[in-house]
């Protein structure tokens, strides 16, 4: 029996098999410290929680509009003014089952078979299947370390083609923490403009920044920029919510009305529960989103600190998400009990096995010089898994 071709190419996500790996081990009792997560260690803060309990009890729990509630959307049109200064109206607002659903409704809204991508290594691992979903050719553009892995403009606009229909940014950025300025976000803007590409703004991230940098949304940069950018965003970091599943998009109507269509035929509404939750976080009391981000950024300085006091190992200081990339080009090639560590691939399930700490190859970004550490969990997790790290180093 054959089956479909397309399913075929599709790669399974590196960061989830080792996750369930570690998640594994822990159910056998084995004390693994996971820097794998994509997702806030803190739980939902309660007055979310007790909008979405009197949403269930008031009997909001049927269908809605197939691209969202009417409030929700006008608290995101409130949210891009207040945050962004961008003013959209609820016609051009999606709400969807979390961010992933915006990204592959609007990969499949632009997209024709063979119109290519522009992306920069490292990548988030979604892009590239969500993009070959589509139909789409993925372009990737290496970044380099010492330009806080973003894009150089001129390798960003050698890499455009006849077939080029968007270029995806991804700032604050998973997996680097990389922040791009206004400066950068305008030079990125008028290549856009010159080629007539989409820009697809992935700001997930968005509040979840601990340096001088401030976050700007590209499609604040200009007219031309508002009108060809899809803005994606979500509450799922912010606010704790990864579970609620609730991401939306803001574009021209055009694009947004094919977006719409394109969920009304395969999910319909996002849940309807979620929804009310994610207007009480957008509209309610920030003080949880506050104390997350202290909390975060102490973690952060310790992190990057300590992993530049580890001999053959750095790191850049990552001004926004909550991950490090962990520089490991020093020991690759080098070996532990006989073992090469020949790759990130390597060095992450040899780690697991030795030292029982789970970090994500770099290699499921599309760099193999580095793995991706999480400090989305608590500072003891943090101090006890860098201990192992670095008593492993020291027997490479």
């Amino acid at each position: 029996m054959i089956l479909s071709n397309k399913a075929n190419q599709i790669a399974a996500s590196l960061t989830l098999a080792i996750t369930a790996k570690a998640k594994k081990m822990k159910a056998e009792g084995i004390d693994v410290i996971g820097f794998g997560a994509g997702e806030p260690d803190f739980n939902t803060p309660d007055n979310i929680q007790n909008a979405a309990i009197e949403a269930i009890k008031s009997g909001k729990t049927r269908y809605t509009a197939a691209s969202g509630i009417s409030e929700l959307k006008e608290a995101i049109c409130a949210k891009f003014k207040r945050d962004n200064n961008i003013e959209y109206t609820p016609s051009q607002i999606i709400v969807s089952t979390g961010a992933k659903q915006c990204l592959a409704n609007a990969f499949q809204a632009i997209l024709n078979p063979g119109d290519e991508v522009i992306v920069a290594i490292p990548y988030w691992v979604s892009y590239p299947e969500l993009i070959k979903l589509a139909d789409g050719v993925p372009v990737f553009v290496k970044t380099t370390e010492k330009n806080h892995f973003k894009y150089d403009i001129k390798e960003l606009e050698e890499a455009i083609t006849d077939k080029t229909k968007a270029i995806l940014i991804n700032s604050p950025n998973n997996p680097t923490g990389t922040v791009y300025s206004e400066k950068e976000l305008k030079d990125i803007a008028e290549l856009a403009q010159k080629y007539d590409l989409i820009i697809i703004s992935d700001e997930i991230y968005e509040k979840l920044l601990y340096g001088e940098d401030s976050h700007i949304s590209i499609a604040s940069i200009s007219k031309d920029a508002y009108d060809r950018t899809i803005v994606i965003n979500g509450v799922s970091k912010a606010y704790a919510m990864t579970g609620w599943r609730i991401g939306y998009a803001a574009a021209s109507e055009t694009i947004i009305k094919l977006m719409s269509n394109i969920q009304s035929h395969t999910t319909s509404n996002p849940n309807s529960i979620a929804q009310y939750a994610s207007l009480e976080a957008l509209n309610g009391d920030q003080n949880n989103l506050n104390y997350m981000i202290e909390e975060f950024k102490h973690r952060r300085d310790y992190m990057v600190n300590r992993i530049n006091n580890i001999n053959n190992l750095s790191c850049i200081n990552p001004n926004g998400a909550f991950y490090v990339m962990l520089n490991i080009s020093k020991v690759l090639g080098k070996s532990i009990d006989g073992e090469i560590v020949n790759d990130s691939l390597d060095f992450a399930r040899i780690l697991l096995d030795k030292e029982k700490v789970a970090v994500i190859p770099g290699a499921a970004f599309g760099v193999d010089e580095f793995v991706r550490l999480s400090y989305a969990t608590s500072m003891e997790n943090i101090i006890e898994g860098l201990n192992r790290i670095e008593n492993f180093i020291k027997n490479i």
